[in-house]
């Protein structure tokens, strides 16, 4: 999920994007999401698997992770959760998330919570729900003409 159309148009710092319920697994490498600009809360999400990241983010965003399931792979090299692009500017934080295997967050910027209070769409259940919640997630499995 690549949010936001450059880091040079800064019409997106308007942007609220809210990411929930999703499972990100194997065979995904970066991008879930890559946020520029706005307000992004990433919330309710199980990642277990990913190669280089799983958030990333340039042109000051404010990414707003909780209760999400951060499992990392057993590979040493693939831990990191967060990609600051080009610098370590906007506001990042992470509440109630769960963080294993190694897996490590960066966080920046404001950490009082009125930053990240604007926008925030919902209440995050717990991380220790999350692979219950999002059990169910995945491809659609539509057929041309039925309705999903």
């Amino acid at each position: 999920m690549l949010l936001g159309h450059s880091d040079a148009y800064t019409e997106d710092v308007k942007m609220q994007v809210t990411v929930a319920f999703n499972h990100f697994g194997e065979g995904l490498v970066q991008r879930m999401p890559r946020c520029r600009h706005g307000y992004f809360h990433v919330v309710n999400n199980d990642y277990t698997h990913w190669e280089m990241y799983a958030i990333g983010g340039s042109a000051n965003p404010t990414i707003n992770s909780q209760g999400n399931r951060f499992l990392a792979p057993d590979y040493r090299f693939h831990k990191e959760v967060t990609k600051h692009q080009d610098s370590t500017e906007g506001n990042w934080r992470s509440v109630g998330d769960l963080i294993l295997n190694g897996a490590f967050f960066t966080a920046s910027g404001a950490k009082e919570s009125s930053s990240y209070a604007k926008a925030s769409s919902m209440a995050a259940r717990p991380s220790s729900i999350v692979g219950s919640i999002t059990a169910s997630s995945g491809v659609l499995t539509c057929r041309k003409g039925s309705s999903c």
